[in-house]
């Protein structure tokens, strides 16, 4: 061994030789950077690890002491040409003579821990993971706690799956792009199709999955839950729990349709749309929930590739403040020059995306290309070492470089924290709070236990344990949806109607509508999975596969009583006949509701618990298929017969709108405090007002604004708006109160109406209970004109609870 003052000598001359070589590299944001680990392993096998014996002495990048910036640097500092190259790649490779083993930077985690990504194996000690309802059924909870929470738990088992060698740190998730159309196969990996609510669980999911601000990991299994990695005034503490990954960047919307792919889609987008529909997202997960790595798209995005382009990923590090590291999709780079054929060469593919502000390339490609584009003058090697130093300060917030992850802040999770009682009752919770009742004529539902002497359950989606959608792992626990039935009831019949969702032929009709005639009660299993939907499948028809609805209408024609039909799939559908038909006298659509989404549909249909989900999205007629998926503007256009997208600016018919969700009560709704009326006085510059127009049928008017930029204290604007909701059901039950803005009819650009506010509540039967909302006028009020610029218009806004409680606040000049 080394004599300590030889250690000494030799820690100080490499520290101080790079602290001043240091000074001359141009800084850089913080995007982070991880080594690759293997993705076979074997049972109880630990994670290998930098900066452990000898290696713990030798370099500055190992000394805990030293700031994130200066150990990054350091460990740039030591790399080789080649070394650096060798990094640029998912598969990060081992530097050995560093003590860098490899490392693997595609995790998958968008509701509960995923093979999807190499990262990930369960091959060893843990088999299973917690598999919660896909996104889009979380979001139609509308409720905040609850993603925190989810995320929260993921974050545990994350942690835990890498203390045995089964999964990384980096997690490519969540998923943000904008529910745009209904025919869009990867929807249900989003919270659907409004730019608020999809910033809001965008925040809460980044926030908590990130988080970890505690003693020791003990607090976990004592019951002091996930804390935030977040200060109470927004501001990010340096250390991770894991990274979260905000995706796909951006205006990202489409898998395949006719002759366009993502491959090689150039997304159209004004400045209007993307500032107030495709960019909210991003920029919440980026400036509020403070996420630590971004992907970019696969499309083109106005000409340029997202990944390629110096414009969109300036946005994100120098207006947005983004610290993290940016990685392409899968082979996003490729595509630059191969599909795309923006780039002249596969040299100047390289050359594009890590000028644009790209750090690691998830596929091989950069690896492969670099070196020639280096040798041809198109990259320099600085370019490298910033995209480096970027991704080793991830790494190193997440405590890859501070020795034995056991002996760390989350060194005691293991398999004992996957699989939980609390999170397998917290699957049940969020499957029970995100299906949404869409009919219930009569109040059939509930029904009481143990009544129906029979049930017949009919459809071939009734025997899946795939209830989790696309990303997802190997559940906890796997029932039927007819086994989790077979508890209510005291016999039970199946017949499967179709032979698979496709549905293609009636041959097996018979049988299920002779189990439904002999049953007492009968429940429909329909809808689609992800043989219909999924990453590269979208949709080109919005009704349901085959001959589902005829099996549906048949069955309730032959049963003594109304049916209930059970709607699985993310994607909305025109059950239109169904809605239509008193046969069918309750609805339920349950997406992807995860492992436990068998009992809570049961518990559901028996009483036990009262739903209270809304629709994240749109739910269209088929003869909206007519409209190009390639069309990416929001708003309606009717000289050319195009009626707009989302609830916000769709003109046309709705099988049912957003926000649509029924409960087994009814609810009213009273404002109890909100101004009528907001003074601007001194709150903007001299000469700000401007005018535009706004239309009332044949008559056009101007209307003053001002520019929101143009604001000097939008936060002295802001006012609480409080809500009273009242109960007149027989049963205690949660509800979702969403607060919507309508601006001033007819003005250019408004949308119809805007959700500016949502909050689940748990009610009390024949009682009534408050919430409140925070209401900022800059930005609920404003609206952003056609240059891309956020204006807010003088005059009367309208504050909506429910279908008929309505509040007025007019904003004048004092």
């Amino acid at each position: 061994m080394a004599h300590p003052w030889t250690l000494l000598f030799f820690f100080l001359f490499h520290f101080l030789f790079f602290r001043s070589s240091f000074s001359l590299l141009p800084p850089f944001p913080k995007f982070d950077t991880f080594i690759s680990k293997p993705t076979t392993h074997s049972s109880n096998q630990l994670p290998d690890f930098p900066c452990k014996p000898p290696y713990q002495y030798s370099f500055p990048f190992c000394d805990t002491s030293l700031p994130t910036s200066t150990r990054a640097h350091s460990l740039v500092s030591f790399l080789t040409l080649s070394e650096k190259i060798s990094l640029l790649s998912n598969n990060a490779s081992g530097i050995p003579r560093l003590g860098i083993p490899p490392y693997q930077w595609w995790s998958e985690s968008l509701h509960g821990i995923a093979p999807n990504g190499p990262g990930v194996s369960f091959n060893g000690s843990i088999p299973s993971a917690t598999s919660f309802p896909q996104i889009i059924v979380q979001a139609a909870s509308f409720n905040r706690s609850l993603w925190s929470s989810i995320a929260s738990a993921i974050a545990v088992e994350a942690r835990a799956m890498y203390n045995v060698g089964q999964a990384g740190l980096t997690f490519w998730a969540p998923n943000i792009n904008i529910f745009r159309d209904p025919r869009w196969g990867r929807g249900q990996e989003t919270p659907g199709e409004d730019p608020m609510l999809t910033s809001a669980f965008a925040i809460e999911y980044v926030r908590a999955l990130q988080g970890g601000n505690w003693e020791s990991s003990e607090e976990i299994r004592n019951g002091f839950g996930v804390q935030r990695v977040m200060s109470e005034n927004g501001e990010s503490h340096d250390k991770l729990m894991v990274s979260a990954c905000c995706k796909h960047y951006t205006a990202y919307d489409l898998e395949n349709w006719h002759e366009f792919a993502r491959y090689n889609f150039n997304a159209v987008v004004s400045q209007q749309d993307l500032e107030d529909t495709y960019q909210p997202p991003f920029r919440s997960c980026i400036q509020q929930g403070k996420a630590s790595c971004l992907m970019c798209s696969y499309n083109a995005v106005n000409g340029v590739p997202a990944c390629a382009s110096e414009d969109l990923l300036r946005i994100v590090r120098k207006t947005w403040g983004f610290q993290g590291y940016i990685t392409s999709d899968c082979d996003a780079v490729a595509t630059v020059y191969e599909y795309q054929k923006y780039a002249k060469s596969e040299e100047d593919a390289v050359a594009d995306v890590l000028k644009a502000g790209v750090d690691i390339n998830c596929g091989t490609y950069m690896v492969r290309k670099t070196e020639s584009a280096i040798k041809k003058g198109k990259v320099k090697e600085k370019e490298l070492d910033g995209a480096l130093f970027n991704l080793f300060s991830v790494q190193l917030r997440l405590g890859l470089y501070d020795g034995d992850p056991r002996r760390g802040m989350f060194g005691n999770l293991g398999p004992l924290d996957v699989c939980t009682p609390e999170h397998k009752t917290l699957a049940l919770e969020a499957a029970r709070q995100g299906i949404v009742l869409l009919k219930n004529d009569k109040k059939f539902l509930p029904l009481k236990k143990n009544v129906a002497e029979t049930l017949a359950v009919i459809g071939p989606m009734a025997f899946t344990t795939k209830l989790g959608g696309l990303y997802s792992g190997t559940p906890c626990r796997s029932e039927t949806l007819h086994e989790e039935l077979k508890q209510y009831v005291k016999k039970i019949s199946y017949a499967p109607g179709c032979i698979d969702v496709s549905c293609l032929t009636e041959a097996a009709f018979d049988d299920a509508i002779l189990k439904a005639k002999e049953a007492d009660y009968v429940v429909i299993f329909a809808g689609i999975d992800t043989t219909q939907e999924a990453e590269d499948l979208d949709r080109v028809s919005l009704l349901l596969p085959g001959k589902q609805a005829s099996l549906i209408s048949s069955v309730a024609a032959a049963s003594k009583f109304p049916v209930i039909l059970v709607l699985t799939g993310g994607g909305p559908l025109d059950v239109s006949f169904a809605e239509a038909n008193p046969q069918v006298a309750s609805i339920l659509w349950v997406g992807y509701p995860g492992e436990a989404g068998g009992k809570a549909v049961a518990e559901i249909i028996f009483g036990e618990a009262n739903p209270a989900g809304r629709l994240p999205m749109t739910w269209y007629p088929e003869s909206f298929t007519r409209v190009p998926m390639t069309d990416m503007r929001m708003r309606a256009d009717p000289t050319r017969d195009y009626p707009g997208r989302t609830y916000r600016f769709y003109t046309g018919s709705r099988i049912y709108g957003f926000g649509h969700g029924l409960s087994y009560s009814t609810f009213s709704y009273k404002f109890l405090s909100a101004p009528s009326k907001i003074g601007l006085s001194r709150t903007f510059k001299y000469g700000s007002i401007k005018g535009t127009l706004r239309q009332e049928g044949k008559q056009v008017y101007s209307v003053d604004y001002i520019p929101v930029d143009e604001m000097q204290n939008c936060i002295s604007l802001r006012f609480s708006v409080q809500v009273s909701v009242m109960n007149f059901g027989k049963l205690d039950g949660s509800h979702v109160v969403m607060l919507f803005s309508r601006g001033l009819e007819g003005l250019r650009g408004s949308p119809e109406i805007k959700l500016i506010g949502f909050d689940r509540l748990h009610t009390v039967q024949y009682k009534s209970t408050e919430t409140s909302f925070l209401v900022d006028p800059c930005e609920h009020f404003s609206v952003v004109d056609e240059y891309g610029n956020r204006i807010l218009p003088l005059g009367n806004h309208i504050l909506r609870v429910g279908d008929d409680s309505d509040h007025i606040v007019s904003i004048e000049i004092d």
